[in-house]
């Protein structure tokens, strides 16, 4: 996972409330398990005016020129702005995959689904929780500010507007340290690897026979 320290970037908004996951990537792309290649469906069935189709490029469907993502102003964006509830519906993981794999690293809104908050930790992005009248100030002066761009420190827990004024965020001190590294569940176990093999050595020592089938398996003996 790449770690996320600060960025400056490009704001997008999505100004509606109680964005599900369905809306997020729907439900015919999750047939993949691999974490990339979601980006060009992210937002699928509001970006496009045809449906989406696992496997389909998306190059020359027809877009909604309304849609966010599709004008011009916000191409490049890094960090979405949102509204309450964003991530709510069914707890798929592809969400944040094809938020990341779009280029998000942050979303900020008043609040977010708890399984879509904690899968975004484990995927890389930083969704920040402020409160509704400050995102509500922050989606105006987007709206109204062409090229309109955050700072979003995570070391110091502070989103700082282009005119320098600081807006103070929390996040869990576990998974700040985890985002700032760039550890995953996977990466968070092997900084215990030498812990790992002392164990598998000395259980091979305790129970040689529970690790004749690995064994066989490996040196190709049925």
């Amino acid at each position: 996972m790449e770690p996320f320290n600060e960025l400056t970037a490009l704001v997008v908004p999505i100004d509606r409330a109680n964005v599900d996951t369905d809306a997020i990537i729907p439900k015919q792309f999750l047939k993949s398990i691999h974490r990339t290649g979601f980006g060009p469906n992210l937002f699928d069935e509001w970006r496009y005016l045809d449906r989406g189709e696992p496997g389909r490029s998306c190059v020359g469907r027809p877009l909604n020129d309304a849609f966010a993502l599709n004008q011009p102003r916000y191409r490049g964006a890094a960090i979405l702005l949102a509204r309450d509830n964003f991530g709510c519906g069914s707890s798929r993981e592809h969400a944040p995959w094809a938020l990341l794999d779009y280029g998000i690293r942050v979303i900020i809104a008043p609040s977010f689904a708890d399984i879509f908050f904690n899968n975004c930790f484990k995927n890389g992005i930083l969704p920040i929780t402020l409160d509704g009248a400050l995102v509500d100030r922050l989606l105006q002066e987007t709206l109204a500010t062409p090229g309109y761009t955050l700072t979003v420190d995570l070391e110091a827990e502070m989103v700082t507007t282009p005119d320098g004024e600081g807006l103070p965020f929390d996040v869990d001190p576990f998974r700040r340290h985890c985002l700032l590294h760039g550890l995953d569940d996977i990466g968070l176990t092997l900084q215990h690897l030498p812990e790992i093999e002392q164990y598998e050595q000395q259980r091979r020592q305790d129970a040689p026979w529970a690790f004749l089938v690995r064994d066989q398996q490996q040196q190709g003996v049925s």
